[in-house]
């Protein structure tokens, strides 16, 4: 499989579950920082993101995080211009196997990329978000959001339920307990989000169960749910 200068392919072992004959998923992982994941304070789930679980936790593996989310800020012409490779690269090495290019732009942000999921229509994107308005907007057909809920802030969390019920947007909730997982969360099914990441695939109008990982586990924000609704 070829290298990329931004994107990881294979790295994940949540992706590589979903990963086979039909699909294939890259990721990029940028910092979660004030700009790139913008509601990630009010939402209380910046000291247990994902940014810390997984490889996550090497100091080379924040380094790389550091150095591309640096250039995304300080150089986004050029950070463009490499993405874009890494898209074409990965695009063509899927056409050569007869699978689906799947790419999840915010491993571990919740930035904009409208622009660059708008020119590339043939690769299913996909992204977790906390800009829970992020779903009202006109998005390209290949683009799939899944609204993350937290309790950490009563205003976030009456906006993620409405924007979700409103745009008919699925819900992503981190349980402490991945062995009391509840079987229905707000009035809705609750299905398994760990089997894999294909969120693209799920159903409509279920909560997309997840379970904490990294720092999270320890998390006392809100952002993960310990009781049943």
């Amino acid at each position: 499989m070829s290298n990329y200068k931004l994107i990881g392919v294979g790295n994940n072992a949540k992706t590589v579950k979903g990963d086979g004959s039909e699909y294939l998923t890259a990721i990029l992982y940028l910092l979660p920082d004030d700009f790139l994941c913008p509601m990630a304070r009010q939402a209380g789930c910046k000291a247990g993101c994902l940014n810390t679980a997984g490889r996550g936790a090497f100091n080379n593996v924040q380094a790389a995080r550091h150095r591309k989310s640096k250039l995304l800020l300080q150089m986004p012409e050029q950070f463009n211009a490499l993405l874009r490779k890494d898209l074409d690269k990965f695009q063509k090495y899927c056409e050569r196997k007869g699978i689906q290019p799947v790419v999840r732009l915010n491993g571990t942000s919740d930035y904009n990329w409208k622009d660059i999921i708008t020119d590339y229509p043939a690769i299913q994107f996909y992204d977790y978000t906390k800009v829970y308005n992020r779903v009202a907007k006109n998005w390209p057909s290949n683009y799939h959001l899944t609204l993350s809920y937290s309790e950490a802030n009563d205003a976030y969390r009456d906006n993620v339920v409405r924007y979700a019920n409103d745009y008919g947007a699925n819900m992503a909730v981190v349980f402490r307990d991945k062995n009391n997982i509840p079987k229905e969360f707000l009035g809705r099914k609750v299905i398994d989000g760990d089997a894999d990441d294909l969120r693209f695939l799920d159903p409509d109008n279920v909560v997309v169960a997840l379970y904490a990982k990294g720092k999270a586990k320890k998390d006392t924000t809100g952002f993960v749910i310990d009781t049943l609704h």
